[in-house]
């Protein structure tokens, strides 16, 4: 066994990248680059009539939008049967595994004649009838009889020492001879897992505790061949809101489906990282950095984790305003751009006004789609109102409109364009018709933009510009006279 820490992700590629996956996956690479251990990818591909190149491809792509790097190339399971063949055949030649003879329609007639007796009647397979004695053996295996290898589970106990769970133990009296290999020579899961991680040299497998059941014969496997076992951390499973398994009833789980509705990559993995795992204090809000620093297997949690939709959106929004603008504004651009607002060479012209934009609607924000839908006004020449915020800023149509004609009025006089100038003006208007400023600013928020919340109306101003900002007002008048 290797002295440097080596741990796996290993999918299978029937799918696309779900949140319990990204976890696992998120998990076992904050570990590694915690330790200065590597992190591996192997796609468990044996499934053949299920196993697609498109769902590969989607595994890696939510991989490195994570920001989860790999640090060997990807191994795929399907390509290495010969190994998993192999070794179970030194299981077979070493007397830990027997071949067995069964037919697929005799093994179906026995688990049915079990069935009818009833609830309480388990079939397991009766290691008298299918080890055959040598002389059996051989005859069968001139004869050319297919057979499949099961492996002969020993007396005894099996346990170890898990990361998340401490002790576990299973009697092996409940583990029943399993099959290794299939009669039409592919391997079985546990063998080819076992097989992949000795070949991978794995020192900590770390995956969901819906594993646990596989554990003892992982772990029976690992000795019959001789190696040495790795430790085994059990992660939490991920439910949703209302205590059930995660699943599509509870809306978005694949991991794509978040970064298509503006989720951050960094907000997603410090989301995912708190499900089952805790830092220690009222610590909540981390970057990729802090996590790996604070990442320790002593604090992965035994309960399960729940998927709360709304606490990844308040997440996220701390992440957009966290987040350095250069890289707010590389993730906020391919949307801005898809939604039709800017082409790739007017946000490269007016750069550094939309950065200006960005940084001022992101405070607002809980998602890109957020910060998309506020640009919208300052991005296109004609504005949509909002009917809420019609309704409550314009109720009196006539008063409304002469209050933005005295508004128009003091703008268009202003000496400067600035921010200063701009509040100066407006809150000197505001006491002269001796009313609270905000009965000026929020019909003019709604004027100007069309909404009834925006950055300040000053900012908002300054934003469109003076010729914008005057034409869009004229256009609110004509609209309430």
């Amino acid at each position: 066994m290797t002295d440097t820490p080596r741990l796996r992700f290993a999918p299978s590629p029937t799918g696309y990248l779900h949140v319990g996956g990204a976890r696992t996956a998120l998990f076992n690479w904050l570990y590694a680059r915690k330790v200065g251990g590597q992190f591996l990818l192997r796609v468990e591909d044996t499934d053949k009539a299920r196993s697609t190149d498109e769902s590969t491809a989607a595994i890696f792509e939510g991989l490195r939008w994570l920001g989860l790097d790999w640090d060997e190339e990807v191994v795929y399971q399907g390509s290495h049967e010969a190994r998993h063949a192999a070794d179970a055949r030194r299981l077979l030649a070493s007397g830990h595994a027997y071949c067995d003879f069964t037919t697929q329609a005799e093994l179906q007639a026995q688990r049915a004649a079990v069935e009818a007796k009833g609830p309480g009647h388990a079939f397991r397979v009766d290691r008298a009838k299918v080890d055959l004695p040598k002389a059996d053996v051989e005859a069968r295996l001139a004869r050319g009889e297919p057979y499949a290898i099961r492996f002969r589970v020993p007396d005894g106990t099996t346990e170890w020492k898990d990361l998340v769970h401490e002790r576990i133990a299973f009697p092996n009296k409940d583990i029943e001879d399993f099959i290794i290999l299939r009669s039409d020579g592919s391997p079985v899961y546990n063998l080819a897992v076992v097989s992949d991680d000795i070949a991978m040299r794995i020192t900590l497998v770390m995956r969901g505790d819906d594993h646990i059941s596989n554990t003892p014969k992982q772990i029976l496997l690992y000795r019959a061949l001789g190696a040495a076992l790795p430790t085994f951390a059990h992660l939490p499973m991920i439910h949703g809101t209302d205590g059930k398994k995660l699943s599509k009833r509870h809306g978005a789980t694949a991991v794509a489906d978040w970064q298509h509705v503006g989720i951050l990559p960094s907000a997603m993995c410090n989301f995912l990282a708190l499900l089952g795992w805790s830092p220690g204090g009222d610590i909540e809000v981390m970057l990729h950095e802090e996590l790996i620093a604070r990442f320790d297997t002593a604090g992965l949690l035994k309960k399960a984790a729940v998927f709360d939709p709304k606490k990844l959106e308040w997440m996220n929004g701390q992440h957009l305003s966290r987040l350095p603008m250069t890289e707010v504004a590389l993730r906020v651009r391919p949307a801005l751009i898809a939604a039709g607002l800017v082409s790739d060479a007017e946000f490269e012209s007016r750069h550094e006004w939309i950065v200006k934009l960005l940084d001022l609607l992101r405070v607002r924000a809980r998602t890109i789609d957020d910060i998309v839908r506020q640009a919208t006004p300052y991005l296109r020449e004609e504005i949509a109102y909002d009917p809420d915020a019609v309704a409550k800023q314009w109720k009196d149509r006539a008063s409304t409109a002469e209050l933005l004609t005295a508004a128009r009025g003091a703008i268009d006089a202003m000496p400067a364009w600035t921010v200063d100038a701009m509040e100066a003006s407006l809150r000197a208007l505001a006491e002269s018709k001796g009313i609270q400023a905000g009965k000026i600013f929020q019909p003019l928020r709604v004027a100007l933009t069309g909404l009834g919340v925006s950055p300040g109306i000053f900012e908002v101003l300054d934003l469109l510009g003076k010729e914008r900002s005057l034409r869009r007002i004229d256009t609110a008048i004509s609209l309430l006279i």
